[in-house]
């Protein structure tokens, strides 16, 4: 499991947004630092849900406020990501998906 580094922009961060085909964008469900970012990132793990690394949209969905839509700017970014898990996954409906930056999780 990750450690949270010393100082706190080297944080371990995590968000969790979730898309469902009835809201007209994918929303913020969950963010943290730390410890909460760990049980994000745990939680995902634990129910077969995708974690995927990237720092730059963390830091940009860290400012999103929970359970607000992501921001129009983020639309292609996001659209993207849940087409490649679409594809991984082969399923058409919406799933949760679990974004971090930090140093790798155990079983990631």
């Amino acid at each position: 499991m990750t450690a949270p580094l010393s100082t706190p922009d080297e944080r371990a961060s995590a968000v969790a947004i979730a898309y469902d085909k009835q809201d007209s964008a994918p929303r913020v469900v969950a963010k943290g630092y730390g410890t909460v970012a760990e049980n994000i990132i745990r939680t995902a793990q634990d129910h077969g849900l995708y974690v995927h690394e990237s720092p730059e949209l963390v830091g940009l969905l860290m400012q999103v406020n929970l359970d607000a839509h992501i921001p129009p700017q983020l639309y292609l970014a996001i659209a993207e990501l849940l087409a490649w898990l679409y594809a991984l996954e082969g399923e058409s409906k919406g799933r949760d998906l679990r974004l971090r930056q930090g140093r790798p999780v155990d079983g990631a």
